[in-house]
């Protein structure tokens, strides 16, 4: 008798892809690619359309892929966001993939706001962010992990988790942020997470960021988060740490309300 051989596990892969243009006053969708589990949907809204990216496949495991991407046209202004939070779940094998390509043109403003990245237990995820700015173009960009669901009971034992995040100005390097967490971090101590198991990243990029310090500095008052922020020469970057995902959220949409001349996205409201 010979033993058959293991089936292939079944992965997921998507990709959706959205450019946009300047008609008039206006911002228009130009054109819209979405392939697999990945897909987007545009809103109109406020101050510019609101793009949803939302994965069908649920969440990630190890051997997934995931690609969004935003083209924006000169003077074009864009809020995306995902449609609720992406879940990284445990990885029998191999290692789940994200990556985020945006390009902005002269003049154009880009809000990434996804919501927050879930991590479970034996988790893998590797993900690359990266925003090409031309010229006067600025962005508002998050990104926010939760170590578990404390209201479930979870606990991370083990994870492995590498998230970049690189913007660029006409091929000039302005911000660079790579994370590299493992299982030595859930116990590393004041030196790494202090106990946290939710935290977050906020950076605005562009003319006069630092002029929104002080207003950031005075809304970064939401109980249970550990915050801090700074600003120089366009920049302004925010850190947030929590003992569980809904202090921060809510902390969160404090600084969005300052940062933003427009309510946060419809999916984000609690």
């Amino acid at each position: 008798m010979t033993a058959c051989p293991a089936a292939p596990l079944q992965r997921s892969h998507g990709s959706a892809r959205l450019s946009f243009r300047r008609a008039g006053p206006w911002t228009r969708l130009d054109r819209l690619h979405q392939a697999g589990s990945a897909k987007a949907f545009v809103h109109p809204a406020q101050t510019g359309p609101d793009v949803v990216f939302l994965n069908t496949s649920g969440g990630m495991t190890g051997g997934d892929r995931l690609c969004y991407g935003l083209a924006l046209g000169a003077g074009c202004r864009v809020t995306a966001t995902t449609q609720t939070a992406e879940r990284a779940y445990r990885s029998a094998e191999g290692i789940a993939r994200v990556e985020v390509t945006h390009s902005l043109a002269a003049g154009a403003h880009l809000d990434w706001l996804p919501q927050e990245t879930i991590l479970f237990d034996r988790s893998a995820l590797h993900r690359e962010t990266t925003v090409a700015l031309s010229k006067d173009a600025s962005c508002l960009l998050l990104e926010a992990v939760v170590l578990g669901r404390a209201a479930m009971g979870e606990t991370l034992t083990a994870l492995q988790l590498t998230d970049h995040r690189k913007v660029t100005r006409d091929g000039v390097p302005v911000l660079f942020e790579p994370l590299h967490l493992t299982t030595a971090a859930l116990t590393a101590g004041a030196g790494v997470l202090q106990g946290a198991r939710a935290f977050a990243s906020l950076a605005m990029l562009g003319q006069g960021a630092q002029s929104a310090l002080g207003p950031v500095r005075d809304a970064l008052a939401e109980p249970g988060v550990h915050a801090g922020a700074s600003a120089f020469d366009g920049r302004l970057m925010v850190r947030l740490m929590a003992a569980d995902g809904w202090p921060l959220r809510r902390q969160i949409l404090r600084l969005l309300t300052v940062l933003r001349d427009a309510p946060p996205p419809r999916v984000w409201h609690i």
